[in-house]
């Protein structure tokens, strides 16, 4: 059955986006939605504790928001904005990036960088969407961009953040993302001692976050939207303790993108082979309920309307539900988007 892409849309006032986050992560609003009764509960992120369940396993999104975003310019001065998306081919400095303005470009077109005397890349092939393959000179190009570059903060957050770790889960610890797994934001430290010390444990998985966080679906049906790649890598241990939560307790994966690995992890798995991770490339669409195998539970922030986010969110919550929670969220004017309030789907 068809399922038109406006069924998720909804109406946000813009001051409910949330430009700044909260100087105490956990102090955060939680709504909490029973999908079982539809009963909806407004609590604080801290109270997260008293939903754990012994044996419940946290999954988390472990990627770290590299400083992606780079200002350069051609020979003529003319200033192009450069946001490196993700490696092609890194040894030989091969990298997918947004170039803006694009209309500036040209197969061949060296950019350069004020530090760097060598022509910082070369413009190599050019894709859809304003997306680009160069050919960068400084290799590897991640130590570069650590003193140079800029940490990207999505386009509807309009301020600059004077600690740009804010923008960085406290678990993060692996480079090679152009946006933050917003849903663990709100976990602190001494919040996960107090969700394992309530019995649950900590497992990590890693999704490397692209472009298609901050696209809208643009298709009419949902089901014709084209999902781009993200990399993704669920580790052999995180394979072995989702399989036991599954037996014993619950699998809570805190964010889209950890629902997004695990369930890349549980499509690609064989029904009777040996209990293992793995890794690759996903372009996995989640828009269904029955595409669930691996989560029973949701952490999660409030996402764009049309969004692919939107989309898992309500396929897991169901439409109906996630529709009202969403109306009720702007009418108790909840903080939407990357610096926002959570959501905790039972």
């Amino acid at each position: 059955m068809s399922i038109e892409t406006k069924l998720y849309d909804y109406e946000l006032p813009q001051e409910l986006i949330a430009q700044t986050p909260l100087v105490n992560r956990e102090e955060s609003r939680l709504m909490v939605i029973h999908r079982d009764t539809g009963a909806i509960e407004h609590r604080r992120f801290s109270d997260i504790v008293e939903y754990v369940r012994s044996g419940d396993l946290f999954v988390v999104n472990d990627t770290r928001v590299f400083p992606a975003r780079l200002f350069v310019k051609k020979k003529t001065g003319a200033r192009i904005e450069l946001l490196l998306l993700k490696p092609v081919d890194e040894p030989n400095g091969l990298w997918r990036a947004l170039a803006r303005p694009g209309r500036r470009l040209d197969i061949g077109t060296e950019l350069f960088h004020d530090t760097h005397e060598l022509p910082f890349c070369r413009m190599i092939e050019k894709h859809e969407a304003g997306e680009w393959t160069i050919e960068a000179t400084p290799r590897p190009l991640i130590p570069f961009l650590e003193t140079h570059g800029i940490v990207p903060l999505p386009p509807y957050i309009k301020n600059t953040i004077p600690d740009p770790n804010r923008y960085q889960t406290v678990y993060a610890t692996r480079n090679g993302s152009a946006a933050a797994p917003t849903a663990g934001l709100h976990f602190t430290p001494p919040l996960i001692s107090r969700v394992e010390n309530a019995g649950a444990r900590f497992a990590n998985v890693t999704l490397h976050i692209g472009l298609d966080t901050f696209k809208p679906v643009s298709t009419d049906l949902i089901e014709d939207h084209k999902m781009h790649s993200e990399i993704y890598y669920v580790p052999d241990e995180t394979a072995l303790s989702a399989s036991e939560a599954a037996r014993k307790g619950r699998v809570v994966a805190v964010g889209t993108t950890a629902v997004r690995a695990l369930e890349s992890w549980a499509a690609d798995r064989e029904p009777d082979s040996a209990v293992s991770g793995s890794s690759g490339e996903t372009r996995l669409f989640i828009f269904k309920r029955e595409q669930f195998k691996a989560v029973d539970v949701m952490i999660t922030n409030f996402h764009l309307p049309r969004s692919t986010l939107l989309i898992l969110v309500s396929a897991f919550a169901g439409l109906e539900l996630t529709r009202r929670a969403y109306e009720e969220a702007v009418k108790e004017r909840y903080r939407f988007y990357s610096f926002g309030d959570a959501m905790l789907i039972l």
